[in-house]
């Protein structure tokens, strides 16, 4: 990288010329000629995210990204004064000549020299590139030498670039990670090699992924970060204002400050606050959320729903940083092949001359169907069966496309098997169990903008032209008159999900024939425009021919992939399907897939729409992104909520079709300015359609798509799913990657984050997981910060009456337990086991999912809610026990309690207060939720007797010899005790009585809360209370009808609709009774 970074500095970049020159295996140049060896990069390729030389820096970049990793590093220092690849395929270099092997995979991008095959050709699969798991068929370079060790030759060729699609003679190029199959041997000349290759270009590398929640937690870090150099700086500013007054500059119990040194003692105290302060600061939290990360993520292995029996595999969670993220998504960009379908084809049916055929059909009526089969196996021209001894049941195929099997596997019902190419000849067993010959003359193959495919046989010395695709290509191309009987089948296929091709012939005489092969060949060979005057050629000769008929190819949808994107998009979450598949195919798939309807009205912009007109495409594209802006945003009502789709409503709904060259035009536009300006026109509309299709994308352009509405207006949360090596780019590059464990390999699930073995399993995953995950962790994040600051205003508070001396309110032991022991283990409990709504229910109800979308419980307003309860709190314990301490003589005896009695009443109301407070809070009650939350409490009680209940020989001062047990001997000290727990939590009572559910599903939707009677509330808390106090109160019966939720949050933190007034109870949890307390 760094060698490639100067070469463009100091202008020796080769990209500044548009060509190449390859030498075969490296043979030199006629002397006549002058010659340069060139230099080309090695056929080494670092995908490594770290180097020896920026490990160092760059990791200890990502950890002080955290602020709080920076302010602990601070505190501190205050308080103590490349993958490996194959080493034979890294010699590889530009013009060597290399050979591949059957099942294995090419080392670079090579052009095709010679083949095992008599017919000169051999068979890929490029999974691995654009998820195609069909075999393709390549070509050797036509009049070469068969001896390629005296092979002297030369190849011009274009610079490299990722786009897969786009490349010299794609029909002689074998790219890198491509598997060779169905061939013995291939010999091929390197022409692309390392970080050169199109895999290498089209390759994400791996980014650091963020959560939101742990963003919200750097802000809240930096408030409460402001807070504690407040505190500090005001108790270093009245402490020196304090001490100047007149008869307080020299207490007896604070040295007389030296003028000479006045500032550095300035400096000295007030570093003294901020470690007195610094409390604050929950340090306990991060190891808390790391914790509750890791422990939380078994749940989803653990997890019954997802285990396949097929793979006999469950859940992986790859890294369990992003739990919280499932619960936040707002676009899911996923893949069509192996993710949405299982690319398993099956022949439905046919229609010939008006006529529909079925299998089950009689078999008598199939007068011209030996011609439909005709054309079915020879479009199948990259299809490949067995031996002609074999047995028809054990007939398997291979072929460039699963429609093309599924073809010739449908005709195979019918009586007509396909026995195989050889050299050029197919042959073909008809019902009459007789063998009939075709040669192949020419393919014409398939390409986005003719969406047909043609190929030229003879049989019986008759020339037959074949050709199949799209309804839209074939029938402008064949006789009207014929068109109106098939229509009629085709759109009611298309309406039902299937995959349509329409079938058309025509006959060629000599002179014809003669005439186009020329001419094709002619248009092969040409180095310049060539694809120009080969579609010229191809569009000439596909005029004037007579349709056949057409097919029905269902392409089955993984199990449940239909309920799932519905279930997705009721949540709020906008689908987009990003393949590299033909454009019909990926579109029968939306459709089958609920995503299309037949109401959406679809925005297309692809290169047939381009050169629609026969005006520039750069002012085309300009054109129909003006139009479609103009009806989808600005014509269209305002979204509600989020929901794109109007499930009853009578506005017009959208749907976007792109290609990738099409999406290569649109961000690689002539200035920034315009590009920027398509890019803005081109997400507004996205984000106003309701699915978007995403078509022919090569791997670096999912990646750049996900990218581009990553970084949109607002940062939604992406998510991105796969199941091949094609699809790695786009799930690193998303904020959360998901793997399914397919039949494309298992590069997906090792660069995913999460990996799933079905997609169905994303309902859950999101709509439950995600879900709960978030609302556990945001409370525990909001919970840290709220009684960190109960814990430490008090002491804040203390030095306004202990003259600013620095002066602890609590003993060490309690500033060292509070956070470890005291409060620790209820709250990691509650963020590991807690179920405000049941999992039944939020996979019913998949709009609940948009209640906590956003990061809606730890924004600026619940957040500035509980620090506003924390200072209410604070305030209470502090003045509560000052007033009682109004008169010091608490005990019968008249002996007076000191500061830190002051101190450890303070310190039990805070415990007890912030304990029973999550009890509150808790909705799903288990016998751990009881265990950690009374085990803290009792304890907290038994630490207290048992630390200051005896001498400690290593302890040089006992702040609290029998401290704890001297303030439980007087009445006035637990009444006041009891009183201020109860008044501080009367703010989340009156908050559960007093609030109104809103919001339109508040009636409608049952949550799994505890459920308990008005009347018990107090008797609950007073029951609590009597741990302590030994109140022996009896628990108010609970009525059978109208229960009432208990909701702790203090502000709108969890939505409206999930505080019902009047709900149902349900079974699913533990009912927590007034009985088991």
């Amino acid at each position: 990288m760094l060698r490639r970074g100067l070469n463009r500095l100091f202008g020796g970049d080769e990209r500044r010329v548009d060509s190449r020159t390859v030498y075969v295996g490296h043979q030199p140049c006629p002397s006549t000629q002058a010659f340069v060896p060139p230099k080309f990069c090695d056929n080494r390729i670092v995908s490594s995210k770290y180097t020896v030389w920026n490990f160092l820096p760059k990791n200890l970049f990502e950890q002080f990204r955290r602020i709080a990793n920076f302010y602990f590093l601070i505190i501190f220092l205050v308080q103590v004064s490349d993958r490996p690849g194959d080493p034979d395929h890294k010699k590889i270099k530009v013009g060597d000549i290399v050979e591949v092997l059957e099942d294995e995979t090419f080392p670079c991008d090579l052009i095709l020299l010679g083949s095992s095959r008599d017919d000169d050709t051999c068979f890929v699969t490029t999974a691995s590139l654009d998820g195609e798991s069909n075999h393709k068929t390549h070509y050797t370079v036509p009049d070469l030498e068969s001896d390629l060790e005296v092979l002297n030759a030369t190849i011009e060729c274009e610079q490299p670039q990722p786009d897969l699609y786009k490349s010299l003679g794609p029909e002689n190029l074998l790219l890198k990670g491509a598997t060779l199959k169905n061939t013995r041997v291939v010999y091929g000349v390197a022409v692309y090699t390392g970080m050169e290759t199109k895999m290498a270009l089209n390759y994400q590398g791996k980014s650091q992924k963020r959560s939101v929640v742990e963003k919200s937690i750097n802000g809240f870090l930096l408030v409460y970060l402001c807070i504690l150099l407040s505190k500090a700086l005001v108790c270093t500013t009245l402490k020196y204002v304090w001490q100047n007054q007149r008869g307080q500059d020299e207490p007896w119990y604070n040295q007389k400050t030296q003028k000479e040194k006045e500032f550095l003692k300035m400096f000295t105290d007030f570093l003294s606050f901020m470690v007195l302060f610094n409390f604050i600061i929950p340090v306990s939290m991060y190891v808390t959320v790391e914790m509750q990360k890791f422990l939380g993520s078994f749940f989803i292995t653990w997890d019954r729903d997802f285990y396949d029996r097929e793979i006999q595999e469950g859940a992986l969670v790859n890294t369990s940083d992003l739990n919280e993220e499932l619960g936040q998504v707002e676009y899911v960009f996923t893949d069509k092949t192996g993710t949405l379908t299982q690319n398993n084809m099956e022949f439905i049916e046919c229609s010939i001359d008006g006529f529909q055929y079925k299998y089950q059909d009689s078999r008598t009526e199939l007068d011209g169907f030996w011609i439909l089969f005709g054309q079915g196996v020879g479009f199948a021209d990259q299809v490949d069966g067995v031996d002609v001894a074999s047995a028809v049941e054990q007939r398997g195929f291979i072929a460039s496309s699963p429609d093309e099997v599924a073809l010739v596997k449908g005709a195979m019902k019918y009586g007509f098997t396909f026995l195989g190419l050889e050299s050029k000849s197919m042959k073909i067993l008809n019902r009459n169990n007789k063998i009939e010959k075709y040669e192949l003359l020419h393919v014409l193959n398939f390409d986005p903008v003719r969406r047909r495919m043609t190929l030229l046989n003879t049989e019986l010395q008759e020339t037959l032209l074949f050709c199949k695709g799209a309804d839209s290509s074939i029938f402008p191309r064949v006789r009207q008159e014929e068109v109106e009987r098939i229509r009629m089948h085709v759109e009611r296929n298309a309406t039902e999900g299937y995959r349509t091709l329409c079938v058309a012939y025509k006959r060629l005489t000599d002179e014809v024939f003669a005439r186009v092969d020329a001419e094709l060949r002619e248009a092969r060979l040409a180095l310049q425009d060539r694809e120009e005057r080969l579609v010229a050629v191809y569009n000439q000769v596909e005029k004037g021919m007579n349709l056949i008929g057409a097919t029905a190819v269902e392409d089955r949808l993984q199990e449940e992939a239909a309920e799932t994107m519905e279930a997705l998009q009721s949540a709020g979450i906008k689908v987009w399907v990003l393949t590299g598949d033909k454009m019909e195919t990926a579109k029968s798939t939306c459709y089958a897939c609920r995503l299309f309807q037949r109401s959406t009205e679809l925005l297309e912009l692809t290169v047939r729409t381009l050169e629609e007109g026969g005006r520039k495409r750069g002012e085309r594209l300009h054109e129909l992104l003006l139009d479609y802006h103009k009806r989808a945003v600005q014509d269209a009502p305002p979204p509600k909520g989020g929901v794109t789709r109007t499930w009853s409503s009578a506005a017009q709904e959208y749907g976007f079709i792109i290609d990738g060259t099409t999406l290569s035009l649109l961000l690689n536009a002539s200035s920034d300015v315009v590009s920027s300006n398509y890019r803005s026109l081109f997400l507004q509309i996205c984000q106003n359609c309701t699915a978007v299709l995403c078509c022919r994308m090569a791997p670096l352009q999912k990646a750049q798509i996900v990218k581009m509405v990553k970084n949109s207006k607002g940062n939604p949360i992406t998510l991105s799913i796969g199941d091949g090596a094609n699809d790695v780019s786009m799930i690193l590059e998303a904020h959360v990657g998901i793997g399914i464990k397919g039949k494309e390999g298992r590069q997906a699930v090792r660069n995913s984050d999460y990996a799933i073995p079905k997609l169905k399993h994303l309902k859950k995953l999101l709509l439950a997981h995600g879900h709960l995950y978030y609302v556990r962790i945001a409370h525990l994040v909001q919970y840290f910060f709220y009684k960190n600051l109960c814990f430490i205003l008090p002491q804040f508070l203390y030095q306004f009456f202990c003259g600013y001396s620095q002066q602890p309110l609590y003993d060490a032991a309690y500033l060292t337990m509070y956070n470890i022991c005291f409060t620790s283990m209820p709250i990691l409990a509650y963020s590991l086991l807690e179920q405000h709504i049941c999992i039944e229910i939020l996979l019913e109800n998949a709009t609940l999912y948009r209640e906590v979308a956003k990061n809606a419980m730890l924004r600026w307003g619940p957040f500035l809610c509980w620090t506003l309860l924390g200072i209410f709190q604070g305030l209470l314990f502090f003045f509560g026990v000052h007033c009682l301490f109004g008169n010091s003589a608490l005990q019968d005896n008249g002996q007076v309690f000191g500061n830190w009695s002051f101190g450890t009443i303070v310190f039990t109301i805070l415990v007890f207060t912030v304990t029973l407070k999550l009890a509150l809070d808790t909705r799903h009650w288990t016998w751990i939720n009881h265990f950690v939350i009374w085990g803290s409490l009792a304890f907290y009680v038994f630490f207290s007797f048992f630390w200051g209940g005896i001498i400690w020989p290593f302890l040089k001062q006992q702040r609290l010899y029998f401290v704890f047990a001297n303030m439980l001997s007087s009445v006035s000290a637990w009444l006041v005790i009891i009183l201020l727990i109860l008044l501080s939590l009367l703010p989340d009572i009156l908050w559960a009585v007093l609030r109104k559910p809103r919001g339109p599903h508040a009636q409608q939707v049952p949550f799994c809360y505890h459920h308990w009677h008005i009347s018990s509330i107090f008797i609950q808390l007073f029951f609590m209370s009597s741990t302590v106090g030994h109140l022996n109160l009896a628990p108010h019966a609970q009525p059978a009808t109208t229960h009432l939720s208990i909701v702790s949050y203090p502000s709108s933190s969890l939505p409206s609709a999930a505080v019902p007034r009047h709900a149902l109870h349900f079974p699913c949890f533990s009912h927590l009774s007034a009985s088991i307390l």
